[in-house]
């Protein structure tokens, strides 16, 4: 990559280290993961936000883009919509996921643990217009403000119709197929009353080229506020059915060293732009949890519903401020489609697929039937896909949350104490299903990949229509989860602020149980996970028909309890009015959830724990920080150091992981405005290392996957009433692709531009592309070293998108 990029941007960051948000915003408060919103320079916490104005000059086309906009988190998002990997400040991304982070929805999780395989938080929050504006804090009281989320808190809140109007905007993709339509509305209906409503619909084939609409969907969300002396009470609603693709590792050419390696696209294949998805393959037979056939649409790709409901309201009581939230969401979906597929060299797939010397014929396509003389020379890559089809099927992963607080302010001396004491309780479902398949595909871009038929030496068909088996290659892994989690937390805080100084602490208590059931041929016992059954019913039993995943009936248990004490405290000075000092330090964790049913953590003949210290994982963090604001000008730098534990599983690979983690850096964020001219720019420096691995103590020491030294930001722009035009600049440096620190993953930057015109008055066309360069930003590799083949399987931003929207302000 091009490191005087590198070095001119990591300049920038260490100069004017910034977030990226509005400089001098109206009101610079935080109320997320805090007791009471305060001034952020009298707050010993470390935050950020991003106002609605900033996110529509961003246009992230997913959560995970957006976020990666935020100084101090690390936001993967290589796979499409959702499913982005989320963590903060050298916290552990050692499988997938956000594991230490939680994101909410107007101050209430999301999901209860942001983990969930194949349902992660950011699956189920859409950015549109009804985005007021996100905040985030790193570190700090979010070990005690919420459960699960000792790394930090990411809150989507929602606008409530305090300012009279709505927007339409209609969005397309100029160079990628995508046509959107958002709108919001709020306004008061009387003196008390007001309301807000908005939502989206889109549809497209996406970012990437697919071969099919992948795209369909959207949301629609709902509020209606009744204020009163001393307080309010607010009904909210949301309906959200969308559609979005998933994306898989993709084939590059490798060569050079692991220290030093150099990576390129493969013939016929874009690595920015394609994807191992095609229309010959849009649906498939399996046996379903209860080993009933079913047509699978892999068009669905990511799938997500979700209804929910909830209740706001804050009243004033004998001088208390009452604060409830309450929200009920059923969710459900599923995610189907390629994941962690084979590329492999044809004589190598025919060995894979039991056919050493055998043959390729054309299953789809205008060559269907028609023989494949030199596969080797097939697409000029000569690969072979053997297409992994992944489904996994949410019957209910809904969640039922609520949050009581009082909170009073008492004059004690010559200053004030603000106590605050509330109670935290919450149900979240797993009840998920994985199921799989395997067809075999030739490599080739534009969603026009064929499938293929393989043939033994002998002739003898191992495939029927490109499909090979209706079970993973290894005939494991499928697996039925009917889990129920409970989480109650007591927790109180005291922050006493006199004069220039602030003193506080906070204390948590977490209860939690799991209970259910798990099904799956891992569980051992003589049970059977692969049968031959007449899958299409035409009396015949075919090649692929002989390997059909079934689910064992036989249950595995899980009923376990789980406690844990969290606490945090700081304090601020106010060494000026600009100027602010502060030092934390905290204890939280995060319970584990559905990723430690399978494996050594639970003696599944009785759900009791086997290893109670993977119950939950600790994390403690301490904090330093300052915080400057003054005539356009924020700065803020703060050090931390952070030791974590991790029980988990590599979704990838299936391993076990069991590690401690230690990790120490420095933040910088900050921004500056002088007339129409604004930069705002953030990075964090860390140094991480695996302290302990309880599997493979050959990794002890080593620096762990996807960390890199220095992750940032900088947005510069240019500014006025009628006209923005501006860039984001992120960037990385080198990472390692897996935790053995052979290989090295090229650090990279992209760029984001935007340019916005105020045609006349309420009407504004925007121009947006996201990767402008098309850079080949990897976020991740399957291989830990370079193969002999010289074929890795890597996971990359998308490349270059540009939409343009019209929005019409009423």
């Amino acid at each position: 990559m091009n490191w005087r990029i590198i070095c001119g941007l990591s300049s920038i960051a260490l100069a004017l280290p910034a977030q990226a948000q509005q400089v001098a915003p109206e009101q610079d408060t935080v109320t997320t993961g805090v007791a009471k919103g305060r001034d952020r320079l009298d707050s010993a916490t470390s935050t950020s936000v991003l106002r609605e104005g900033e996110i529509a000059k961003l246009a992230p086309r997913s959560v995970g883009e957006l976020l990666r906009a935020i100084p101090g988190i690390l936001a993967e998002a290589p796979n499409g919509e959702s499913i982005a990997n989320i963590t903060i400040r050298g916290l552990p991304l050692s499988s997938s996921g956000a594991k230490f982070v939680q994101l909410q929805e107007d101050g209430l999780p999301v999901m209860e643990f942001g983990d969930i395989v194949g349902a992660s938080a950011d699956s189920f929050v859409r950015v549109d217009l009804n985005l007021a504006q996100v905040e985030a804090i790193r570190g700090g009281s979010a070990s005690t403000f919420t459960s699960n989320a000792p790394g930090g808190i990411i809150n989507f809140i929602s606008k409530t119709g305090e300012r009279e109007g709505g927007a339409i905007a209609l969005t397309a993709g100029l160079d990628f197929d995508q046509y959107r339509g958002d709108f919001d509305y709020g306004a008061r209906l009387g003196d008390h009353l007001r309301f807000h409503i908005g939502g989206f619909y889109r549809q497209g084939e996406g970012p990437r080229r697919i071969g099919f609409t992948g795209q369909r969907g959207g949301q629609i969300k709902a509020n209606v506020t009744r204020d009163f002396a001393g307080g309010y009470i607010r009904l909210y609603g949301k309906y959200l059915d969308d559609r979005s693709p998933f994306y898989d590792s993709v084939p590059l050419r490798v060569t050079g060293s692991d220290a030093d390696p150099s990576f390129a696209a493969v013939a016929s294949f874009d690595p920015t732009h394609d994807t191992l998805s095609t229309r010959a393959l849009q649906s498939v037979t399996l046996l379903d949890e209860a080993n009933r056939p079913i047509v699978e649409d892999i068009r669905d790709g990511q799938r997500v519903r979700e209804t929910s409901f909830g209740l706001e309201s804050q009243v004033t009581v004998a001088e208390w401020t009452v604060t409830e939230r309450f929200r009920v969401a059923g969710r459900s979906g599923g995610l189907i489609g390629p994941f962690s597929s084979l590329m492999l060299s044809p004589s190598a797939a025919l060995t894979r697929l039991g056919a050493t010397g055998g043959s390729f014929r054309y299953a789809s396509g205008a060559n269907v039937g028609q023989a494949i003389t030199d596969p080797t020379a097939l697409n000029g890559n000569g690969l072979i896909a053997i297409y992994n089809i992944r489904d996994r099927r949410q019957q209910d992963v809904g969640n039922i949350t609520n949050d009581i607080r009082a909170s009073r302010v008492w004059q004690v001396g010559d200053g004030s104490l603000t106590t605050t004491a509330g109670f935290y309780a919450a149900r979240q479902a797993i009840d998920t299903s994985i199921l799989y398949g395997v067809a075999v595909t030739e490599v080739t871009g534009g969603g026009d990949a064929a499938l293929l038929d393989v043939f033994d030496a002998a002739g003898t068909a191992r495939t029927a229509g490109g499909i090979y088996a209706y079970n993973p290659l290894s005939g494991t892994q499928r697996r039925t989860l009917r889990l129920a989690y409970r989480v109650n937390a007591p927790f109180a805080s005291a922050n006493y602020k006199i004069g220039r100084v602030s003193i506080g602490g906070s204390l948590r208590y977490d209860w939690g149980h799991a209970s259910g059931q798990v099904f799956g041929v891992e569980l051992g016992g003589g049970r059977i996970g692969q049968v031959a059954r007449d899958i299409d019913g035409d009396g015949v039993i075919s090649a692929p028909e002989q390997r059909v995943g079934i689910t064992p009936t036989a249950p595995g248990l899980v009923d376990y309890g789980y406690r844990y004490l969290s606490y945090s405290s700081g304090v601020v000075f106010r060494v000026a009015e600009p100027l602010a000092v502060f030092g934390r330090y905290s204890r939280g964790a995060r319970a584990n959830a559905d990723r430690i049913t399978f494996g050594s953590v639970i003696d599944n003949a009785t759900g009791r724990l086997a290893i109670p210290s993977a119950a939950f994982d600790p994390v403690k963090q301490a904090e330093l920080g300052v915080k400057y604001r003054h005539a356009g000008l924020t700065l803020n730098l703060t050090g931390f150091h952070v030791d974590a534990q991790d029980s988990n599983i590599n979704t990838s690979t299936g391993a076990v992981i069991a590690r401690d983690y230690r990790a120490k850096g420095l933040e910088f964020e900050g921004g500056v405005r002088r007339g129409m001219f604004s930069l705002t720019a953030g990075a964090t420096y860390t140094d991480a290392l695996i302290v302990r691995d309880r599997v493979n103590p050959a990794l002890n020491g080593n620096t762990p996957r996807h960390q890199a030294n220095l992750i940032f930001q900088a947005t510069p722009q240019v500014s006025t009433d009628r006209f923005a035009v501006g860039a984001v600049f992120i960037g990385t440096t080198d990472t390692y692709a897996q935790d053995v620190n052979l290989l090295k993953i090229p650090g990279y930057v992209t760029t984001n531009a935007f340019a916005q015109v105020r045609l006349v008055d309420r009407l504004l066309l925007s121009l947006n592309a996201t990767n402008l360069f098309d850079t080949v930003a990897l976020t991740g590799i399957d291989e830990d070293r370079i193969p002999a083949s010289g074929i890795v399987r890597g996971r990359l931003l998308n490349g270059r998108a540009i939409s343009t929207t019209l929005r019409l302000d009423f």
